[in-house]
């Protein structure tokens, strides 16, 4: 039985050449790559899977991810494969100088005009990962009791990207 998602106006059957396809990441400036990578490393327990640099283009790539230290392979090219199958990850890309340059800010999606909105982390517990960002002086745009949509946290990344953060069995009741 399908699920009443499937119903929703623009929705088609999933095609059979698609089967395998994975949303492997989602891609971020970041202004000072240290900054933002203690900041994804430490706040959010990600671990950075490859760093790749592109010296003629004068940009690095930084693919972060949930994983288990032990299970990252080595080998650089075994590790870029295992990185680019993998689902949820956050490629951060910094462009060379950019921390250098004072006036740079990227823009975050919520500000007009309005585009790209925010990624989300799920926790465990809510509460607890409020206190978390909290003794880690993360900024908050939302707390979990603010506002009419309670349990859901937002917090801003180190270049002012919106990170949404849930609790997965908090949202039973969201939306109609």
């Amino acid at each position: 039985m399908a699920h009443s998602e499937a119903q929703v106006s623009g929705v088609k059957p999933v095609p059979s050449e698609t089967q395998g396809f994975v949303l492997n990441h989602t891609m971020l400036r970041a202004k000072n790559p240290e900054v933002s990578l203690a900041f994804y490393t430490r706040v959010f327990g990600m671990q950075l899977l490859r760093k790749l640099d592109f010296p003629e283009m004068q940009f690095t790539l930084y693919f972060l991810a949930h994983a288990d230290a032990e299970e990252i392979p080595a080998d650089d090219g075994e590790r870029t494969a295992y990185t680019f199958g993998r689902r949820g990850v956050l490629e951060l890309t910094h462009n060379w100088g950019s921390e250098n340059d004072p006036e740079l800010q990227y823009h975050d999606g919520n500000a007009e005009p309005q585009g790209f909105g925010h990624i989300c982390f799920a926790v465990p517990d809510i509460e607890s990962a409020e206190r978390w960002f909290d003794d880690n002086g993360v900024e908050f745009k939302k707390r979990s009791n603010d506002g009419k949509m309670k349990n859901v946290i937002f917090v801003k990344d180190p270049d002012g990207y919106w990170i949404e953060v849930v609790q997965p069995s908090l949202s039973r009741g969201l939306g109609a």
